[in-house]
């Protein structure tokens, strides 16, 4: 089984410190919380909403101002 498909994970690029989101992918979900408060808010994105932000991602539209 694809390790995406078992559960909650942290990118490979996060560190151990503050400031992580965790993601899992259920029931044609992308659910995103925040690694240090797993009992907290939960945000649920649909197939076109996850793909429009990887996309935005991708593409630098995220990038902090300088």
């Amino acid at each position: 089984m694809n390790p995406r498909e078992r559960g909650w994970y942290k990118s490979s690029f996060s560190d151990d410190g503050a400031g992580c989101v965790e993601v899992r992918f259920i029931n044609g979900e992308a659910q995103v919380r925040d690694s240090k408060d797993t009992a907290g808010s939960v945000l649920v994105f649909n197939r076109g909403e996850w793909d429009a932000f990887l996309l935005g991602a991708f593409s630098g539209e995220f990038e902090m101002p300088l």
